[in-house]
């Protein structure tokens, strides 16, 4: 398996026996002693295997870090019993799950499994992002004004008198944004469109 599960909690017992049972199941485990030093780390494509309450940064603080940098790692929390209010509301920011200590192996070993699936997927979805968003940064002022208002539905001829520009120079920009954008149809702008989030 190429995906790496990441285990990170301050008591090295936990950390080495649920490296142990992970890598015993086939897993890749990359283990960290606290968050700080798992966000130090190269990023690896994978899951992450947090405790919740940790010194300085706790479980809670990494899902937030991680969520403002678009990381696409879905998060697991091991949660004592009365950090379940806390390990909730990471579920709210976008925690993949949260398993109470002292916890079943084959409970983890599911959630691991079920995270890896939805790793791979999001994984792709956020680098297809990236991609959009590059092409996108490739195109001019002009070509971009150009794109907005073509996934707004509008013809060459009123995006000409919107812009100020001749058809047939819109025409031209049209060419380039689809060329650039790598659109095989105004169906497939409009959709990258949205997923830019600008329609």
């Amino acid at each position: 398996m190429s995906d790496t599960v990441a285990i990170i909690d301050d008591e090295a017992s936990v950390r080495d026996a649920v490296s142990m049972l992970l890598e015993t199941n086939g897993y890749t485990v990359a283990a960290y002693a606290s968050a700080t030093e798992f966000l130090n780390a190269p990023f690896a494509p994978g899951v992450i295997v947090s405790d919740v309450r940790m010194p300085e940064t706790t479980g809670l603080d990494l899902v937030q870090r991680l969520k403002s940098k678009d990381d696409p790692r879905p998060v697991i929390l091991l949660t004592g019993h009365g950090d379940i209010e806390m390990a909730v509301q990471a579920l709210k920011l976008g925690a993949y799950d949260f398993i109470e200590k002292p916890f079943e192996l084959d409970r983890l070993l599911s959630s691991v499994a079920s995270a890896i699936k939805t790793s791979v997927t999001s994984l792709k979805t956020t680098l297809e992002l990236q991609e959009l968003k590059g092409r996108y940064g490739s195109l001019s002022e002009r070509q971009r004004d150009t794109m907005h208002l073509l996934i707004r539905g509008m013809s060459n001829k009123e995006i000409g008198l919107e812009l100020g520009i001749s058809p047939r120079t819109v025409e031209i920009h049209r060419t380039w944004v689809m060329t650039r954008m790598q659109a095989k149809s105004m169906a497939e702008l409009v959709r990258m469109g949205l997923a830019l989030g600008l329609a």
